[in-house]
């Protein structure tokens, strides 16, 4: 492998990484370790882009929208499931979805893959790299770079234990007389894990599990050994960058221990060199926090492209339980746009919970404690963390989001499949790229025997489908999953075509009241407008045509149900839980 020589790289790129490691690494030669973090990512012979990328809004388009799975969503006993995926995503969703977040592939030893042994490789269990490559060759993927942790039983891990460089300095370690009160702490197990190594018993620093060992970034070589990873992954089609956890990168002894300084330098250093890499290279960051703290990753338009959009999914939760639109409406109004060259993730449900901590500062202790409730009530489940004072708080509610959905805080009804909808309607229209969790997209319940088997609350939420069993639901028109499965990839399609869904078109919040959350888009181009509004109640709705304010002598037309609005009359009627896309 040949390094890169100065003449071959751009000198702002230069400059801009030099700047970068002189402030993350101030006690290190820097002009070296530039020498090695371009080698490190660009190990051959293809150069940087001669210029950066300039912040722009051309990465994404309104077609644009990505399912997340895991790689074993489907089984059969028979075919890789990474073959099975390729069948559901080739014959079910082209056309539908433009990109695919395949959850870690990688092995791993516990926490559903985030507890990876083996960065280079796939897991056995799901398939091989052939099989992520032709995934890739059709959707744009988006991969998990687990970069806060790795598993206990990894081969850097055990490097670590035997003493072996550059390994033995790999992972953080603290002293159990440390001062770690002010850490913020996702979980409530002991942050510290004693292990024994070729120089003696160590304190190891595990945020997530004691299964799942933090790196310490305060070393250069792990800043490069991450670099070389992102590289093999870009070489085997990964164009979205997924930063797990990243928030906790940076450790310090006597600090929070989230969202330093240095934190952010890292995500700024990998954002220059995804400017300059050839392909084109997206970063995202999963930063499960309150709503300004996550805000922070757009930096400058210099950190992350995107950000997972973490308020929605609570805030929406309790619109729809409690049928109003005030929380919703006033987070929405108090959003800034995306900066150029930046947008949000929008999604209501994952691999994980509902998290909760994104709605501290948006709904009252009342309100949250309400939205727990009601879901346990609906069979969810409840994972805690530890505060500073040693007491414990929900973390995230851990429910299928259909189920979540069965009723609202008076009890179960019957507008389960329309509230639902109205949730993933929603999350389709507003500001930014669409995610939508496979078992959203196929209204998967709660997992009970998961949990059992798993003794984790997430696996709730993270059903295996028998292939066959699946494709014999989505082929009988009258089941609940076929008509979810429907329902949504209508509206997918229908959103693909609308200039006005663009990630960075134009976004207003509408006042119409509590039982409606409405907002108003329009395209860049300002040759669409598009008002967005959802009945977030089991009543029947009625507005004025005036309260939208429509240009008047223009056909205006609901994009979902084909009513033509201007034939009317005097009021916009609205059944419970419909949603209208009403456009000129």
């Amino acid at each position: 492998m040949s390094a890169l020589t100065p003449k071959k790289t751009p000198k702002r790129l230069r400059e801009g990484l030099l700047h970068l490691l002189q402030s993350v690494y101030p006690d290190h030669d820097t002009k070296d370790l530039l020498e090695r973090v371009l080698t490190a990512f660009w190990p051959g012979d293809e150069p940087p882009r001669p210029r950066g990328r300039p912040p722009g809004n051309t990465l994404w388009s309104e077609k644009d929208s990505y399912v997340i799975t895991y790689g074993n969503s489907f089984i059969n006993g028979e075919h890789k499931p990474l073959d099975l995926l390729y069948d559901f995503l080739d014959t079910r969703l082209r056309g539908v979805a433009t990109g695919v977040h395949i959850l870690p592939y990688f092995p791993y030893t516990s926490d559903d893959g985030f507890a990876v042994t083996d960065y280079y490789a796939v897991d056995s269990m799901l398939g091989a790299w052939e099989d992520v490559g032709r995934i890739a060759g059709q959707f744009r993927l988006m991969s998990d770079m687990v970069i806060n942790h790795c598993s206990s039983q990894s081969v850097m891990f055990n490097a670590y234990r035997l003493g072996h460089s550059p390994y033995d300095k790999f992972f953080f370690e603290a002293s159990p007389e440390d001062d770690l009160s002010m850490v913020v702490r996702p979980r409530a197990h002991p942050l510290l894990r004693e292990v024994d190594t070729a120089q003696g018993p160590k304190h190891v620093w595990c945020t997530f599990s004691h299964d799942q060992v933090d790196f310490d970034f305060s070393n250069p070589e792990v800043l490069l050994e991450f670099l070389r990873i992102l590289r093999f992954h870009v070489d085997r089609g990964v164009r979205t960058v997924r930063l797990d956890a990243v928030a906790f990168l940076w450790k310090e002894v006597g600090s929070p221990s989230i969202h330093l300084r240095q934190t952010h330098e890292v995500v700024r250093l990998l954002r220059l060199l995804a400017d300059y890499c050839a392909q084109p290279l997206v970063l995202i960051t999963e930063t499960n926090v309150p709503n300004a703290e996550n805000l922070s990753y757009f930096g400058n338009r210099n950190e992350a492209h995107v950000v997972y959009n973490f308020s929605l999914p609570p805030l929406l939760l309790h619109a729809l339980l409690h049928g109003t639109s005030q929380h919703l409406n006033a987070w929405q109004m108090s959003m800034p746009p995306a900066q150029l060259g930046c947008t949000y993730f929008n999604f209501t449900a994952s691999h994980d919970g509902i998290g909760m901590r994104p709605a501290e500062g948006l709904l009252s202790e009342e309100d949250i404690d309400s939205v727990i409730a009601t879901a346990k009530r609906f069979g969810g489940l409840a994972s805690m963390r530890t505060m500073p004072d040693g007491s414990t708080r929900t973390y995230e509610i851990n429910i299928a989001l259909f189920d979540a959905l069965k009723g609202t805080v008076e009890g179960e009804d019957q507008w389960n499949i329309e509230r639902f909808l109205c949730s993933q309607t929603i999350a389709l229209g507003l500001e930014g790229i669409p995610g939508i969790y496979i078992h959203s997209l196929l209204g998967t319940g709660n997992d009970y025997e998961g949990v059992e088997k798993s003794g984790h609350n997430r696996a709730i939420n993270r059903r295996r489908w028998h292939y066959p069993d699946l494709l014999a639901e989505l082929e009988d028109s009258g089941s609940t999953h076929a008509r979810i499965f429907q329902g949504l990839t209508s509206l997918m399609k229908l959103r693909s075509k609308q200039g006005a869904f663009h990630p960075n078109a134009t976004q207003f919040t509408l006042q119409l009241g509590n039982q409606l959350f409405g907002f108003w888009r329009q395209s860049l181009d300002r040759s669409q407008s598009i008002f967005a509004i959802h009945n977030l109640t089991a009543d029947e709705v009625a507005i004025p045509v005036m309260a939208l304010n429509l240009i008047g002598g223009e056909t205006w037309t609901d994009l979902i149900s084909g009513d033509d609005i201007s034939s009317m009359g005097r009021d916009i009627i609205f059944a419970p839980y419909q949603c209208r896309w009403i456009t000129n």
